[in-house]
């Protein structure tokens, strides 16, 4: 048994793609987009018809809902190779503002049942600031599932939790990033790897935390940047993986073993948190990779998602 097959023994698999022509080699249940991975894609040839084919018939709505219309076809496009959920992602311009991503989700989810799609098939993704767990946690009460992404930090785990969200994608490899920049010279690569990894380490506590409390909020590693990330938190609730650590792991016979489990966890001692507003952003700041990474974050999908606007003139 290859690495990927064990792996899907303890985790549901997910593709982090915009390249859903990949999707059939790697039979993944879910799949995951954002405005990186679609700019990415619509630059290739096969992809570039889609782009067109949206200009062509919605050629005269504003930029707001050409993107809408384009991000819905690619999801819908995902559907039909996968048998799960996709995540589409909310404009991270609006980051900040909870009325504005309330209304986006609602129009994506509205498109998207409009071509026949059940709502139970895609999640809502809004970065995890305070005002897009705000809006998750309406949209949550409307039945629109969300994944909150661009997720750093424990406080930020926690806020979800308490919001319902249906997913949360902590971020394990620009964590990673963050520790190996700030280290320099001193960093151990071989010290740090697998279950030392901070990347690691921060989708164990939330995990640990979530399955100790009873919290239903289902944990989706992401961003990884090697295998031994990926094998690390075999047993987490979901990985969504890049197509070339899907190809790894499917080349690999090596063993894998469950390293995250729910009924060890429910045993821990880890005390109950919660978070107000106030709280949570001191919590949030006190913590300066996910203050960091989460600013950063938004603004790098943001520079994309204009790049992609450019396209469609």
């Amino acid at each position: 048994m290859n690495q990927l097959d064990a792996l899907k023994q303890f985790t549901t698999v997910v593709a982090d793609t915009g390249d859903f022509k990949q999707l059939a080699a790697y039979t993944p249940q879910d799949a995951t987009t954002n405005p990186s991975l679609i700019l990415k894609a619509v630059q290739k040839p096969e992809y570039a018809p889609l782009l067109a084919e949206a200009i062509a018939r919605h050629g005269t709505a504003d930029k707001v809902e050409l993107m809408n219309r384009l991000l819905v076809r690619f999801g819908c496009e995902i559907l039909h190779l996968i048998p799960g959920r996709v995540s589409t992602e909310v404009d991270a311009r609006l980051s900040f503002d909870t009325a504005a991503t309330l209304e986006r989700a609602r129009r994506l989810i509205a498109l998207y049942r409009a071509e026949g799609v059940d709502s139970e098939r895609v999640l809502i993704k809004v970065a995890a600031t305070w005002e897009g767990i705000r809006a998750a946690e309406q949209l949550e009460r409307e039945g629109i599932h969300t994944n909150l992404t661009l997720l750093f930090s424990f406080s930020q785990a926690v806020a979800c939790g308490q919001a319902g969200v249906k997913l949360i994608s902590p971020f394990v490899g620009r964590i990673y990033d963050w520790y190996k920049k700030q280290a320099g010279a001193q960093w151990d690569e071989a010290a740090m790897a697998g279950a030392n990894d901070p990347g690691v380490r921060s989708v164990k506590r939330i995990y640990e935390f979530y399955k100790r409390h009873g919290i239903p909020t289902e944990v989706m590693g992401a961003s990884f940047r090697n295998v031994g990330q990926i094998t690390a938190l075999a047993g987490c609730d979901l990985l969504t993986i890049s197509p070339e650590l899907l190809a790894q792991l499917a080349a690999s016979e090596a063993p894998l073993t469950r390293a995250l489990d729910p009924e060890a966890a429910r045993t821990l001692d880890i005390p109950a948190v919660r978070y107000d507003e106030a709280a949570f952003r001191f919590a949030l700041n006190e913590d300066a990779m996910a203050t960091e990474k989460l600013a950063e974050g938004i603004r790098a999908f943001v520079v994309d998602t204009i790049k992609l606007e450019a396209l469609m003139v």
